[in-house]
């Protein structure tokens, strides 16, 4: 088997000891030399092997002369270091070595049989340049740096991954032309440096077999295994959320701790609440403090020591033998449970930064006295890349949490956000050059305003008939609980009992503003302080069950209410999806603001213009196109309720309405309400028809504009009637709305008259 038959290389390999041999030869010619004599017979014991100073090119040559070779090597290998150095002879970048000291060897037969000794990181490509370089190097005069870090990675009989450097000596090696060597201009020298990745031109200028390398090299190793995992772990925590990230780390900490049972945990640390929790790398690390994950306070799950260096010192706690530990310390929560997950020995570390802890990392082993006080000093090596990335992972987690807050909860809809961006940019760069900015009022003149709503009809009646069955129910329960306490206690409390028969009285008459309120104060401030101060055993039984049924989650007192608020609930979020969903489609006819309100049903505002784009045309059709989108999503929404009407526990109706405004109005952002408002007194006019349009009556009749199963448009002018006619054919040629079409006078409201309506039945 060839030298480097696994490679294809530049180089003719001849593995020769020939400056072995001329250097004994110029000792043993030396009389007055002591080791002349060594050396004449050593070259004696080698003359039966000329391969060894021309050139052996067969693995099976370096076997059949082993202990030959090792004699010729002595000097460079002596006796007293092999069970120090990791030394062998080998060739640069090849995986062949022999005449290994002891403890290579040791290192290999602790690895197994199935070892693959090939540096780490490396390929034929590299290999074949490198030569090449060294060609150029001796040959063209080039000074080519391609001295990077090589290493191995041998495991260990218990499986851990050790990592060792490599360095070579090349004072053996000589690289001869042949008539087969290439002779290369300066510009072909300068194109071979400026392409390193092309290893076909290297190929070309520099054919595989020009050269012989001729000699041998000795590689040393050193063992860098902390270097590397340092190094590794950096790498893995920069993808600490990708699949096996636990394994990765906890193979690592193995390497470092030479402990080949470690295994890894972290647990967060909330210090306001004293709080330890699985967060932050909970998706990739688990809590052993932790029992099944759920969240407890510091103080209860350490004992007092653990807790004192931990949460007050900001140092580790490390235990050598968790048993012992357990029986000295009988009463300590952390040592049962340890002890319960056999954990035997562990280390316990604070990441701390700027005097913020973010949580604590984990060691532990199965087995006793491998991880203690003394070897948790290693930690300190990869604490600040550990404490760097979970800083990151927080920063990360607190921007997601704002950009859901931003999404979810304020009124800077990404339409206009631009504009926000720009103003916050300006402030920034003028504190950045020590000017002084004031922000300015955020504006958007002149848009068009959409307005719609979705009203639950006939809530507050159907709220009001919760409060009196529910009311009814427990001022029915009580009463007997008072008579029965008065009947024990002499009339104790006889006022109550009166004053609960009369509340019970009121219940059954229409329900006043006010009167769920002063019930319910007076129970619970009164009553109720009273009821918790009985300790006679007969009564106790009825008080407990009454009681129980005050929770206003699951109690029956409040089954009524608890059902129609359910019925609020499920009808606002469904409107409310199928109104947000088609915004997806709105915004692409061109972008707006957009802003919904959840009451008793959903109402929502739109502003369309040019101010709000800027880069964009803005023209009318955008505006009629929005119009009808609007009329066919509420159309869509009433549609929805329609559906899920059937499965209310109140099954209350809906009205739709629109306002078509005729004129533009200005918008502006209120710093102090963190929303947008109508800016102008002459724009207010809108809001004032907002507000009351609902309410508002059909002209000389006792009928409301709005009728359950319709939808509702109001308007001012016959231009804005043509136009929504348009639009009401269109949906009744698609089967969203009837035929029948009514055309309405809306009373005179305060300040505003001549309003006029058209009300079109919605089909279902």
């Amino acid at each position: 088997m060839d030298l480097l038959s696994s490679f294809i290389s530049p180089f003719e390999v001849q593995l020769s000891f020939y400056q072995i041999f001329e250097n004994l030869e110029k000792i043993a010619a030396d009389p007055e030399n002591e080791n002349a004599a060594s050396a004449s017979k050593l070259l004696h014991d080698a003359l039966p092997f000329p391969e060894l100073r021309n050139g052996l090119t067969d693995i099976a040559q370096i076997e059949k002369n082993e202990g030959l070779i090792k004699r010729l090597l002595a000097d460079y290998f002596p006796e007293v270091l092999t069970y120090n150095e990791i030394k062998a002879v080998t060739f640069p970048y090849s995986s062949v070595l022999f005449n290994h000291s002891e403890r290579f060897k040791n290192i290999i037969k602790g690895a197994g049989t199935e070892l693959n000794l090939n540096i780490r990181d490396f390929n034929q490509q590299q290999f074949y340049i490198f030569s090449c370089c060294l060609i150029l190097n001796q040959f063209y005069g080039t000074a080519l740096d391609f001295s990077q870090p090589l290493f191995f990675e041998i495991p260990t009989a218990s499986g851990i991954t050790k990592y060792y450097r490599i360095m070579y000596n090349a004072d053996f090696l000589e690289i001869v032309t042949t008539d087969k060597s290439p002779t290369l201009t300066q510009d072909e020298v300068d194109n071979l440096v400026n392409n390193y990745e092309d290893l076909d031109l290297w190929k070309r200028k520099i054919p595989p077999g020009t050269f012989v390398l001729k000699g041998f090299s000795i590689i040393t190793l050193f063992d860098s295994t902390v270097e590397n995992v340092v190094s590794i772990l950096k790498e893995k925590l920069l993808s600490y959320h990708s699949f096996g990230f636990k394994n990765s780390i906890e193979s690592i900490f193995r390497s470092i701790y030479r402990v080949p049972d470690i295994r890894v945990g972290f647990t967060s640390y909330d210090k306001e609440e004293d709080l330890l929790s699985l967060d932050r790398f909970g998706q990739q690390l688990p809590s052993y403090i932790l029992q099944d994950g759920k969240s407890e306070s510091a103080g209860k799950l350490f004992c007092a020591k653990s807790y004192y260096n931990l949460i007050e010192l900001n140092t580790s706690f490390s235990i050598n033998n968790t048993i012992e530990y357990q029986t000295d310390n009988p009463d300590s929560y952390l040592a049962d449970n340890f002890t319960g997950k056999n954990i035997c020995s562990f280390i316990l570390a604070p990441l701390i930064k700027n005097k913020h802890m973010y949580g604590i990392l984990e060691l532990v082993s199965p087995r006793p006295k491998v991880l203690n006080s003394i070897n948790a000093n290693l930690l300190e090596i990869v604490m600040p890349f550990l404490i760097d990335t979970i800083e990151r992972i927080v920063g990360e987690f607190e921007n997601q949490i704002q950009a859901v807050i931003q999404n979810q909860y304020t009124t800077i809809h990404k339409s206009v956000y631009w504009k926000f961006y720009a103003e916050a940019q300006r402030l920034i760069l003028a504190h950045q050059i020590g000017e002084e900015y004031s922000l300015k009022e955020i504006v958007f003149p002149t848009v068009h305003p959409l307005y719609g709503q979705i009203d639950i009809k006939g809530s507050s009646e159907a709220r009001n008939e919760s409060v009196q069955k529910d009311l009814k129910k427990q001022l029915k329960c009580l009463l007997p609980i008072l008579e029965e306490i008065n009947k024990e206690t002499q009339n104790a409390l006889e006022k109550e009992e009166s004053q609960i028969s009369q509340y019970l009285i009121d219940i059954y008459q229409p329900l006043k503003a006010g009167t769920e309120h002063y019930i319910s104060q007076y129970l619970d401030n009164t009553v109720h302080e009273h009821l918790r101060k009985i300790k006679d055993p007969d009564l106790l039984k009825d008080i407990q069950g009454y009681f129980v049924e005050t929770d206003k989650n699951t109690g029956e007192f409040h089954r009524y209410r608890k059902k129609y608020e359910t019925t609020i609930q499920l009808i606002n979020e469904k409107v409310a999806s199928v109104l947000d969903k088609s915004q997806i489609k709105a915004q692409a006819i061109f972008p707006h603001y957009y802003e919904r309100f959840k009451t008793d049903g959903i109402e929502h505002n739109l502003y369309i213009g040019s101010s709000i784009a800027p880069k964009l045309e803005f023209d009318l059709l955008k505006l009629y196109q929005l119009r009808l989108w609007q009329l066919r999503t509420l159309c869509k929404m009433e549609a929805a309720h329609h559906e899920l009407k059937p499965q209310l526990p109140y099954a209350l109706e809906v009205t739709t309405l629109i306002l078509v405004y005729h004129a533009t109005i200005d918008i502006r952002f209120r710093m102090d309400e963190k929303r947008f408002d109508i800016d102008g007194s002459y724009n207010a006019r809108y809001e004032i028809v907002k507000k009351r349009i609902d309410k508002a009556y059909i002209q000389g009749t006792t009928e409301r504009i709005t009728k359950t199963g319709f939808i509702t448009i109001v308007y001012l002018n016959e231009t804005e009637e043509k136009e929504y006619l348009e639009y009401l054919r269109i949906l009744q040629a698609e089967y969203i709305l009837e035929k029948t079409i009514e055309k309405l006078d809306v009373e005179d409201l305060q300040g505003i008259a001549g309003l006029k309506a058209l009300r079109v039945g919605i089909v279902h």
